[in-house]
């Protein structure tokens, strides 16, 4: 049967039959010589390879193939299946492959995503091809060792912009409005990183500085959002990211252009093509946001610089090692916006919200029976698109940071350098990165890879120790321990607090102690005989990857005085303590929300409130025992009002509250006070209602039935863009009655017209918790889809991998989710043949429904 996978044992049969040396591809946007000119472009590809003799193919999925040659003779392509193209045999030596096809435009973010703008009916293209997608848009050997150089001639309207791998251009004029850009070859690239974005953006340019010399720059987006393009920030930035990693990495930026283009419809944050990065335009804020998002952004814009270096420059042979990729980006990214704030005074602390946000992140997804390794074994394209998740960037990233503290970072970057120098435009394992560090370090790091890198699961750390009559540790260790599935004890480096609550009820470290411990127990002698205080803190500093037990006074203390720990990093691995003792039905979910209330009016770091409040939301419903969830919520919203009463007018705080206190209200008096905040009435001093907490206010309202689609309408009216249409549709599927959500249910499983993120946002808006009755039916439906997408079956023949995401991570009932419902979906897994990302996300929302449920039972107690 024809399949889009590919397979690790393939693509290394393949590279023993071929090199590929030199790609020249012609993409011709003119809609002439096709049948749907807006479904559908011509594309000629052009190859040099060589081959050391056999058997083998490109791949290619087109609607059809016009023409094919090899070394100028025809060859016959009646054995093309919609995705791979069979060569003739090929002797030893230098080919040219010549390959003419009929290659068809996307709406779901794959391939050459083609988008026509509402605002203004302009039309804008650009690819996004990983993990294997530029055989969307030309025929390739589809695997990131087949490195070669790429040109790329683009036909095209002539007043277009078009940007590739390479410089712009300006285009010779091909007569009737058209025009041609033929840009210059690229140095050895993977044709995952290849990009072509073209239409009528709104562009300006720069110069960066690089130690190459300068290097043309520019920032682009579709014209409707010209007056959202934050250039001066986005630009000092990426400036800023240049001289930090261009001395920190020891090469310089290495490519002949930076271009970064904010397009719609993106699946993911930022894609790293080679001197051309693409980011969703939702990062061109149209709202108030906070510092949280801009930073957030400026992380997103290093962790795409970082990979010029980090699997651009130096690509992973095989997707085993994505990790090489993105845990070494995320770490580079937090590493880079921490030398920029403390060079330039930004005030921002890129560590502390990375344990935030990006480590809980990793905790969760390393707690799932779907864990994997960071180094993880990909034996195809279906496990590699499954692995983009927590463990390679979050995961993978603390770890790089537990290295750099057990080498030291100047050994860590000079054995980076190495790595780069050594392996320029090529290709690597890990072994290859090792064998630098521990040149550079002086070091084994053979069980640094067999603990860290080849293992999954997160140890539990707790303390250990007795203390005498004045509170002086007689004896102190740590204790390890594992999960049973997952036994591997590690090294870590540790950091161990001590603090004391002074008079005015500040939490004071006194004593710090740093160690490597192992094993089931490792004692610290350098704390016998020390006053124990008030707050025992494992891994104070946030310098290793685990989870962190609170003894019971510790944790009474922080409850009682959580405002007066003042340290960023210690708090955060405070929140973390508390909330995976949540969530391994340790702490009550109660108690949770009140620690959150309790902490936010003294945290600073506004992706800790954001977390801490997103936790809140969380504790109080899936948490919660239905029967308990009405008392809970109240308990909610009457802290959160009291928050927002408090909050400082305008501060991103009040704004992060807000937003908080809007997705919560459930009662009658809430709902009047939201309808009041759209015409201005009660609003707080300094809270701005603008496009986006408009759409908070109607989604809240939506779900709550207080507004209907009428409502929404009207809302869309005032917002006439796509992204108010995409908040429309979530609004709408929200709605608590019969027929909307039938209509919603069917756009998001029955419907592959819809752009994937008006998609996603319909998935998103669909399950909501008080609306069981109108609900009931979709467990069953949710089944057969299941059924549907595994066989492939009717729509989701063709959909691809992000929108079959999308449908089976939002659309899972976890509102509805109790023992029987689990019982159901997890006895459909064992009797049904499920595809393998069906089996992947649905066991993930079962092991998440099964944890939830265990914490209910505390909620009761």
């Amino acid at each position: 049967m024809a399949t889009a996978n590919i397979t690790r044992l393939e693509a290394a049969d393949r590279s023993a039959v071929i090199s590929t040396e030199a790609y020249r591809v012609t993409v011709d946007l003119r809609g002439r010589e096709v049948a749907e000119p807006e479904r559908q472009f011509l594309s000629t590809t052009e190859l040099t390879l060589t081959a050391h003799g056999g058997d083998t193919h490109l791949d290619l999925i087109a609607d059809e193939v016009r023409e094919a040659r090899l070394d100028g003779e025809p060859f016959d392509t009646s054995a093309f299946d919609g995705y791979r193209l069979p060569l003739p045999h090929l002797e030893e030596g230098p080919h040219e492959v010549t390959v003419v096809a009929v290659c068809r435009y996307s709406n779901s973010g794959e391939g050459l995503h083609r988008f026509v703008d509402p605002a203004d009916a302009r039309v804008y293209l650009y690819t996004q091809f990983e993990a294997a997608d530029a055989r969307r848009m030309y025929a390739t050997a589809e695997q990131p060792d087949q490195k070669a150089t790429f040109q790329l001639t683009v036909l095209a309207p002539i007043d277009w912009l078009v940007f590739t791998n390479a410089p712009s251009v300006a285009p010779s004029d091909l007569g009737d409005g058209f025009g041609r850009f033929e840009h210059a070859p690229t140095p050895r690239i993977s044709t995952y990183i290849t990009a072509l974005v073209a239409g009528e953006f709104h562009v300006r340019r720069a110069v960066l500085d690089s130690a190459a010399g300068e290097v043309p720059a520019s920032v682009a987006c579709r014209q409707s959002l010209a007056e959202y393009l934050d250039f001066d920030r986005i630009i000092t930035t990426t400036q800023r990211g240049f001289e930090v990693f261009e001395t920190a990495f020891g090469v310089a930026y290495p490519f002949g252009t930076y271009d970064q283009i904010f397009v719609p419809e993106f699946n993911a944050g930022a894609m790293e093509n080679a001197g051309c990065v693409t980011f969703r335009d939702e990062y061109l804020f149209r709202s108030r946001v906070t510092s949280r998002e801009l930073d957030a952004r400026d992380n997103t814009i290093l962790h795409e610089l970082a990979h010029m270096w980090f699997g651009d420059l130096v690509t992973m042979r095989w997707w085993d090692d994505l990790w090489l990729n993105e845990s070494f980006a995320e770490w580079a990214s937090h590493y880079a916006n921490d030398e920029i704030a403390r060079r330039y005074d930004t005030g921002a602390n890129p560590w502390a919200s990375f344990s935030n946000e990006r480590k809980a992140w990793a905790y969760l997804q390393d707690q799932l029976s779907t864990t994997h390794p960071i180094a993880a074994d990909m034996s195809d394209l279906e496990k590699v698109e499954q692995n983009f998740d927590g463990i390679t960037y979050a995961k993978g990233a603390s770890v790089l940071k537990l290295l750099v503290s057990l080498v030291g970072e100047v050994s860590f970057l000079a054995g980076v350098t190495e790595y780069f120098r050594a392996h320029a435009y090529g290709n690597t394992q890990l072994s290859d990165l090792l064998t630098q560090l521990e040149a550079a370090s002086g070091r084994d790091l053979s069980w640094f890879s067999a603990q860290w890198l080849e293992t999954s699961g997160v140890n539990t750390l707790a303390a250990d120790f007795d203390v005498d009559d004045e509170g002086r540790f007689t004896r102190f260790a740590v204790v390890q321990t594992a999960h049973p599935d997952y036994p591997t004890l590690r090294t870590h480096r540790l950091g161990i607090g001590l603090y004391h609550l002074d008079d005015e009820g500040r939490l004071e470290r006194r004593e710090y102690v740093e160690a490597d411990i192992d094993g089931e127990s490792t004692e610290i002698p350098e704390l016998v005989g020390v006053a124990r205080g008030d707050v025992v803190l494992l891994n104070d500093g946030d310098l290793t990857y685990a989870k962190v037990r609170l003894d019971e006074a510790s944790a009474a203390a922080l409850v009682e005085h959580i405002g007066g720990l003042t340290d960023p990093l210690a708090r955060a691995v405070t929140f973390a303590a508390f909330w995976e003792m949540t969530r391994d039905a340790q702490f009550r979910p109660q108690d949770y929300v009140a620690l959150a209330l309790a902490a936010i009016p003294s945290e600073h770091d506004m992706a800790a409130v954001s977390t801490l409040l997103n936790q809140a939301v969380m504790a109080s419903l899936s948490f919660t025992a239905p029967e308990l969830r009405a008392d809970a919520n109240v308990t909610l919203v009457t802290g959160l009002a009291r928050l927002l009463k408090a909050s400082e007018a305008g501060s991103d705080a009040q704004v992060l509250i807000a937003k908080a206190l809007i997705a919560s209200v459930r009662s009658s008096e809430g709902v009047a006070l939201l309808k009041g905040w759209l015409v201005d009435e009660e609003v707080p001093e300094g809270l701005a209602i603008d496009t986006g907490m408009r759409w908070a206010i109607t989604s809240a309202l939506a779900k709550l039935g207080a507004i209907g689609e009428d409502e929404i309408a009207a809302e869309l009216e005032r917002d006439r863009t796509s992204a108010g249409a995409e908040q429309a549709a979530g609004a709408a599927a929200s709605l608590p009655d019969a027929e909307t959500k039938m209509a919603a249910w069917v756009r998001a499983t029955d419907d592959p017209s819809v752009p994937n993120e008006t998609h996603r946002a319909i998935c998103m808006g669909f399950w909501r918790y008080g609306q069981d009755e109108v609900l009931e039916p979709y467990p069953a439906a949710y089944l057969d889809l299941l059924g549907r997408i595994s066989r492939r079956e009717g729509t989701w023949a063709d959909r691809g991998y992000a929108a079959i995401g999308t449908a089976l991570r939002w659309l899972f009932p976890q509102p509805l989710a109790d023992d029987a419902l689990v019982a159901t979906v997890a006895a459909w897994l064992e009797d049904n043949e499920p595809s393998e990302q069906v089996r992947r996300t649905v066991t993930e929302r079962l092991d998440e429904a099964r944890r939830a449920l265990r914490v209910q039972e505390v909620s009761r107690g």
